[in-house]
């Protein structure tokens, strides 16, 4: 946390110079001196300062500057930083003036030039006023802070992806400037920048406009490339199942990287609420047990490489190589793919124009403050939905449920349920579709289908969350491992159809479990075919599989 600043203003360079000399000399430990030689120089200053959220206790000018007085550059300054403590510089043919500055300006007193000794004419005063300002003083966020409008699909990913990387950040909506006078004194330090949304500001005072993932990746100091070209173990996903695989085979002694597209933790991080899981009898969040585990892995010295994407995978004799989007290549004895589910699109008019705007494909806990006093739409009905249903209802003013079916029992777990049927807030709109959506700029309504009239219903939304179907992401593995007709990877005695293994099975002996039809890759997961749609599964799945490459490793 940097230091408090005073900072002082003057054109005469001898008397700025001692100024900030005694400045530093009786502040120096606890607060920052800076100096600027005139009033447009200054207001500059304040506002870099002001981006970057710095606190600004004392702001200390001299009366009589060209272009800009002192009482002028304090008036101004006061719009950036309505809590600083202000006081003049003056000779004494301007006392009346100063006079008149502490009566219309709210300045907060006037020193005679010159101050000598300033122990008897400037400390004392000054301690005064900095001792009134730390009372009121709360120390503002010093981490990364995204400007942007609610419905900008750019903004929703760079706070999503910040999200799920664990990344602290403030969420600074620009429309509530009119609301919120600290956000419009922000804007207006930002200048024409502030026509560039999104905007990350980070603490050291860069921009960045527009970014993408890799962008904002390469800035925050996440590992995008491989430290070496050969490892023991590949895992190519960071859902549960990758991290608890990722956590045993570093664990017994193997060199372990870990390759995910977007960030560690897959689906099961976005929940706002696990609850059955074996051990926390509380429940956790999804971020909450993605972060836990990523910190396990990182102890037993996983490699994490994230954002980053592997777009094709072969075998070179007994080495399993994986390509990624930006060309790069690694090596290793064994791999294992863990790259989970995606969400199944929702084909219907108006979703590629308002997704990220209204619309979305799940949705992190912290989504839901957003929708504060709203009604919000969530599609599905799994426990994905009824979690997500629990967390908006915390907020929103009603949350709504459409369910295909006519009924939750078939596809969600009880406790879920049985927390849903004790919510008021959430409604169940059972036999129920999505039919279109509609708005210009983010979703203004829905119009929902009855499937047992017919009748079609076009009500008012501003936010729905998509939870439906499970689609495994494996084009890129097409001719390298078999899949059955839907994209999931056929692994273990389920290769063996009639008998018979695959043609491009090699070797003389059947699979392991778990293992894919390419000898040395392994898949767990809700990607395999037959698994179990559950964290623990998962988490079991990544952990028995260690347990196989170690016997394939000791063949090969």
């Amino acid at each position: 946390m940097l230091k408090p600043t005073l900072l002082t203003v003057d054109d005469d360079p001898n008397v700025l110079k001692a100024i900030e000399r005694d400045l530093r000399s009786h502040y120096g430990d606890r607060y920052r001196v800076l100096r600027a030689n005139s009033g447009d120089a200054g207001l500059q200053l304040l506002r870099e300062l002001k981006v970057r959220n710095d606190a600004v206790a004392l702001l200390l000018a001299d009366q009589r500057m060209p272009q800009m007085d002192g009482i002028g550059f304090l008036a101004e300054a006061k719009k950036l930083y309505p809590d600083s403590k202000r006081a003049l510089l003056t000779a004494y043919a301007d006392t009346s003036a100063a006079i008149n500055a502490i009566n219309e300006v709210n300045v907060d007193y006037f020193f005679l030039k010159p101050w000598d000794p300033p122990s008897q004419h400037l400390y004392p005063v000054l301690d005064d006023l900095l001792e009134d300002w730390t009372a009121a003083y709360h120390e503002p966020y010093q981490g990364i802070r995204v400007l942007g409008t609610r419905w900008s699909p750019r903004a929703y990913e760079v706070r999503d992806f910040l999200a799920r990387n664990h990344v602290p950040y403030q969420w600074i909506d620009v429309e509530l400037a009119s609301e919120d006078p600290e956000v419009k004194q922000l804007i207006a330090s930002v200048g024409d920048d502030a026509g560039h949304l999104p905007m990350t500001l980070f603490p050291d005072g860069t921009r960045m406009f527009e970014s993408t993932p890799a962008e904002l990746a390469d800035k925050i100091g996440l590992r995008t490339r491989a430290e070496t070209q050969f490892y023991d173990f590949a895992i190519i996903g960071g859902g549960p199942g990758g991290l608890a695989a990722a956590v045993y085979g570093a664990s017994e002694g193997l060199k372990t990287v870990m390759i995910d597209r977007e960030a560690p933790g897959g689906q099961a991080g976005l929940s706002s609420r696990i609850e059955n899981y074996l051990g926390f009898p509380s429940g956790l969040s999804g971020m909450d047990l993605a972060r836990r585990a990523v910190l396990q892995a990182q102890r037993f010295g996983v490699e994490i490489i994230a954002p980053q994407e592997a777009v094709s995978l072969r075998a070179e004799g007994p080495y399993r190589i994986v390509r990624f989007a930006n060309g790069s290549e690694i090596s290793c004895h064994a791999a294992l793919i863990a790259t989970g589910v995606q969400w199944k699109r929702l084909d219907v008019p108006g979703m590629d124009r308002l997704q990220g705007a209204g619309v979305y494909y799940g949705g992190g806990s912290q989504e839901a403050i957003s929708c504060k006093g709203e009604i919000v739409y969530i599609v599905g009905g799994a426990n994905s939905a009824g979690q997500a249903a629990l967390n908006f209802a915390q907020y929103a003013e009603k949350v709504i449920m459409l369910l295909r079916g006519d009924s939750l029992s078939a596809t969600m777990s009880r406790y879920l349920i049985d927390q849903i049927e004790k919510t008021p807030k959430i409604q169940l709109w059972t036999h129920a579709e999505v039919a279109e959506v509609h708005g210009e700029t983010h979703l203004q309504e829905v119009s929902v289908l009855c499937t047992d009239s017919g009748k079609l219903e076009r009500v008012p939304a501003t936010s729905m969350f998509i939870y439906i179907g499970a689609m495994p992401r494996t084009d890129w593995l097409e001719g390298t491992v078999v899949r059955d007709d839907r994209g999931f990877i056929v692994a273990g005695p389920d290769l063996i159809r009639d008998g018979k293994l695959p043609s491009s099975w090699n070797v003389n002996r059947p699979p392991f479990l778990l293992e894919s039809s390419l000898p040395g890759v392994f898949v767990v997961g809700d990607v395999r075919h037959g698994s179990i749609k559950r964290v623990a599964s998962a988490v079991g799945e990544g952990a028995i599989a260690v347990q196989f490459i170690h016997r394939y490793m000791a063949k090969v």
